[in-house]
């Protein structure tokens, strides 16, 4: 009698073998670490104009809506400590997760799924080189570095927004802004937590976006496919171990 698995957990476990297929290809040397600083650049850096942008405009927008909510109770001046703790602990994980997925998951299942439509990979496999070793993996740890690093600084430009309109726009005083963020904002409880899950995100989006590319079909189609599937599987990832992260780490 054959057992019915459903579509979706026959392609989670397939993607757990694939991550430890790469965590088994991991050989620490020069080779790897020029690999992994190179994939940094093209997945992280460039993806740095539109986290700051989207952190800056996202902070303006936060204060905008924390002061005009608070205003109501005579708390405005509690705006930097919601903005902050909605940033380190929520929303600068999140959205830049959910923007890395879209700027540079995309390009990595596209990238390998065109290696794979135009026999790159099975020549590789010809000439004896691991391609899992050679382009999986440094585009996996690439986004687990990436995406912690690009978190600071959407955090960073978001306060930044945040100041200019609570400071510059609406005037509220500057040493109870700082004040208030300073005290009310921890070191454990929300910067680590937000470290935390920025990796495991960084982690999520990056497997998916490198398997996809592998599994994808070798024509233009299957490449178009995979990209969407990135997107939509990692978005959808994020938001749902958010959720379980933040029940634990509350």
């Amino acid at each position: 009698m054959k057992t019915f698995v459903p579509a979706p957990v026959l392609e989670a476990g397939r993607c757990g073998l694939f991550l430890l297929q790469m965590l088994g290809a991991l050989r620490p040397g020069r080779d790897l670490f020029t690999a992994v600083l190179q994939q940094t650049f093209l997945v992280g850096a460039r993806s740095l104009v539109i986290i700051m942008i989207c952190g800056f405009f996202v902070g303006m927008v936060l204060a905008l809506q924390s002061i005009n909510a608070l205003q109501q109770f005579g708390a405005a001046d509690q705006v930097s400590l919601l903005v902050g703790k909605s940033l380190f602990r929520e929303l600068g994980p999140v959205l830049t997760a959910l923007l890395f997925a879209g700027r540079a998951g995309t390009s990595i299942a596209a990238e390998i799924g065109l290696m794979k439509a135009t026999s790159q990979i099975d020549a590789m496999e010809l000439m004896a080189i691991d391609p899992v070793r050679e382009v999986a993996l440094p585009r996996f740890l690439a986004g687990v570095i990436s995406v912690p690093l690009l978190t600071a600084m959407f955090n960073a430009l978001a306060i930044l927004g945040a100041v200019v309109f609570a400071i510059g726009v609406v005037g509220l005083d500057a040493g109870v802004f700082w004040t208030k963020l300073q005290t009310g904002v921890y070191f454990g409880e929300d910067f680590l937590g937000g470290v935390w899950k920025s990796l495991v995100f960084g982690g999520l989006v990056s497997l998916v976006a490198v398997w996809y590319g592998f599994s994808a079909r070798p024509t233009g189609a299957g490449v178009g496919t995979a990209t969407t599937n990135t997107v939509v599987v990692s978005s959808v990832l994020v938001l749902v171990f958010d959720f379980i992260m933040t029940s634990f780490l509350s």
